[in-house]
């Protein structure tokens, strides 16, 4: 019989247990925790964990331990579980009440064995099979149902070999035993219950996200992989910061919590990009919008060319008679002139228009020469000038494709962002998500935007993934504007964000002592980009 004194604690025990197994995340862990909890309160040796398929007609083994026989399978240990379900039904269509497991489940009962080998009515040829091999005595059974909330059987729990615990002899688990691995039980289904529900629950809210940058995918594909990569290399940065030991980093660490809810922030950091006209986000030329306008601006000079063409042979016609050769010649070598200068003018705005190099002065006063000093007749048999202003706006981009309007709807995506990310009812542990989200276009010095902060105004989350953001875009090679950068190349660039403040100085240390650029290279790049990087050189600049 029972102490007094052992039951007391015993059932302190059993509220601990209650109490740590409400805070567990991990389902693994929590699984596991519930065995072990039940083993120790009952002082079984030996104990098995099913929980239900999700069709609801067998039993899967979830955890297996055996003390005494030093076996740990499922859970944390690595070790997988091969052995089959059990059926909780026959070949016949029948329930399966031969297996004392599937017969607590099917008529939610437990069921108490002091003895498998001299109990009648179940099927334990497993159970001695197991024994004969090892050496061991199945001897006393409990087992449990774990009901849920709502009245649904969700487990088993069994257990074997009640001892004592002086004396670690094997004896039937008592009524006390039973109570307790029943409570127990009923406090392990619930908050197995509440950690799976919560998990469908953050499963659904990701995958809107990921729908989220699906639907950003669809509108370019050369964005796409981006809303993928920067969250990816934020987690691998976050890590290197986490495994430091000294310098300013070094009390620097992260939970499960505080990883969760920087991956949530990665994957939404460019939600607003949903908003951001496509014909802006592609713009791989500088005339591009839903189609590149070059091909307008050919055609003008195909125009000028066929007008030359049609001024010298009216002047050809007007030396009818006079047999001028000379005359005739001079005509053509002014058309072929002329010709020359158009074709070179066009390959010019040609050049201009692929937005590859920084242009100079003189090439920017050049296009607004050809623009304003040539004239053509439209269809409208207007005489109007080469080019419209929109086109000499654009064409005179220094560098890139994107004009300053364009630069601004193109930024104007964190303010979209974070708009967003603020409307939402986050829960405690994912209120910082628009903060580390929203701040990956800031700059240490304060010249970043939308809120121009500096880095003491900024959480270290938010500056790794502005790090991650731009080192992304230097190496992506999925943009329509230019090709991914090697790897030397970007780190160098990264070098010079770092000098002059527009990255975390000590962050990118991690990123270069961690080696966490290389890891990110060897997952996300074309082996031809991954180069020699001089990893002292970047720390001395």
């Amino acid at each position: 019989m029972d102490s007094s004194s052992d039951l007391f604690r015993r059932l302190e025990q059993l509220n601990a247990v209650g109490a740590a197994l409400s805070k567990e995340r991990d389902i693994n862990r929590l699984l596991e925790s519930i065995l072990i909890a039940a083993k120790t309160i009952t002082h079984a040796d030996g104990g098995t964990l099913y929980r239900m398929t999700e069709d609801g007609r067998a039993l899967r083994f979830e955890i297996l331990r055996t003390d005494s026989l030093h076996i740990a399978m499922g859970g944390t240990t690595g070790n997988a579980i091969n052995f089959p379900n059990l059926p909780l039904q026959n070949a016949e269509g029948k329930s399966n009440d031969s297996m004392v497991a599937a017969y607590a489940a099917i008529h939610d009962k437990t069921v108490n064995i002091a003895d498998a080998y001299t109990e009648a009515g179940f099927d334990f040829s497993g159970t001695r099979s197991f024994d004969e091999r090892t050496g061991y005595r199945s001897q006393s059974f409990l087992t449990v149902p774990m009901k849920n909330h709502e009245g649904e059987i969700i487990g088993v729990l069994q257990l074997i070999n009640a001892q004592d615990p002086v004396t670690r002899e094997v004896k039937a688990f008592s009524s006390a035993d039973q109570s307790l691995a029943e409570s127990l039980a009923s406090q392990a289904a619930i908050a197995l219950t509440n950690r799976l529900l919560i998990s469908q629950l953050e499963e659904l809210f990701e995958s809107f996200i990921n729908l989220i940058n699906l639907a950003i995918d669809e509108k370019s594909p050369y964005t796409g992989g981006h809303c993928q990569r920067v969250p990816a290399l934020t987690m691998m940065l976050a890590e290197g910061a986490d495994a430091i030991q000294d310098g300013p980093l070094a009390s620097f660490r992260m939970d499960e919590r505080d990883r969760y809810e920087l991956k949530i922030a990665g994957l939404l950091h460019d939600c607003g990009k949903v908003t951001t006209p496509v014909h802006v986000v592609d713009k791989a030329t500088k005339l591009q919008t839903i189609f590149d306008r070059i091909h307008l601006i050919d055609t003008r000079f195909e125009v000028l060319k066929r007008d030359a063409e049609i001024h010298a042979l009216r002047k050809q016609l007007e030396l009818r008679g006079d047999m001028d050769t000379p005359a005739d010649a001079r005509i053509w070598a002014a058309y072929h002139d002329e010709v020359k200068v158009l074709d070179d003018d066009r390959e010019f705005l040609r050049k201009a228009n692929v937005g590859g190099e920084a242009m100079q002065e003189a090439d920017l006063e050049r296009v607004r020469k050809i623009g304003s000093s040539r004239k053509w007749r439209n269809v409208d048999a207007i005489e109007t000038e080469f080019l419209t202003a929109d086109e000499v706006v654009n064409l005179t981009i220094r560098a890139g494709t994107l004009t300053l309007k364009e630069r601004d709807i193109i930024n104007h995506h964190i303010v979209a962002t974070i708009k967003m990310l603020e409307q939402l009812p986050w829960p405690k542990h994912l209120t910082r998500v628009p903060e580390y989200a929203g701040g990956h276009h800031e700059r240490m010095d304060g010249k970043g935007y939308p809120k121009g902060l500096t880095r003491e105004q900024m959480s270290l989350q938010a500056r790794m993934m502005g790090i991650a953001d731009i080192f992304e875009a230097l190496t992506a090679r999925d943009r329509p504007y230019k090709p991914g950068m090697k790897l030397s190349q970007a780190m160098g660039i990264m070098a010079k964000f770092r000098s002059n403040g527009h990255i975390d100085p000590d962050l990118f240390e991690v990123f270069v002592r961690q080696g966490v650029y290389r890891r990110y290279a060897e997952q996300f790049l074309d082996p031809a980009q991954i180069d020699q990087v001089d990893e002292a050189a970047l720390r001395q600049g």
